[in-house]
């Protein structure tokens, strides 16, 4: 029996738990086992608390963007009709300063017109005076044809101009 080696290792096996229980090693490695699950037990709850924390500051996030987002378009439409509106107001004025241009030429046209007519006029007015005074100064001549000369020219022009 003494040469049995699976009994003593048995009993030598028998004797170290005796010998950790009577230290108490088994209460020492079950508390060591309960305070790391209770540790766990934390980091999972602190875990869940800030995977919630992180749900809500999304939400929140999102709700941001979606707002932002509608603002800026908002702020397109705005734009688009601001230019709209400024292109419309722009064609008005363009149209408003081309007519007030145009009557204006058309002014200048007829000034120049009349300006033209008057001097073709006086021109035609001179140039039949001229002729008449040749006329007459070879059919009158002595102190009544430059008396009645003179006189003619003095009409005629009063006449034309």
């Amino acid at each position: 029996m003494l040469s049995n080696t699976y009994l003593w290792s048995a009993v030598g096996l028998v004797i170290f738990f005796a010998i950790l229980v009577k230290f108490g090693v088994h209460a020492m490695i079950l508390s060591a086992l309960d305070s790391r699950g209770e540790k766990i037990a934390a980091e999972l709850a602190e875990a869940r608390r800030l995977r919630e924390d992180a749900q809500k500051l999304l939400a929140e996030y999102e709700a941001k963007r979606k707002a932002a987002e509608a603002e800026a378009d908002a702020i397109v439409a705005a734009a688009k009709d601001e230019a709209d509106r400024l292109a419309k107001d722009a064609e008005v004025k363009m149209t408003d300063f081309i007519a007030r241009r145009t009557k204006t030429a058309e002014l200048k046209i007829e000034q120049a017109e009349a300006q033209a007519s008057a001097d073709v006029r006086a021109a035609a007015a001179d140039a039949a005076a001229k002729a008449a005074e040749q006329l007459l100064r070879g059919q009158m001549t002595g102190k009544a044809g430059a008396d009645m000369l003179a006189k003619g020219l003095g009409d005629i022009k009063a006449k034309l101009n």
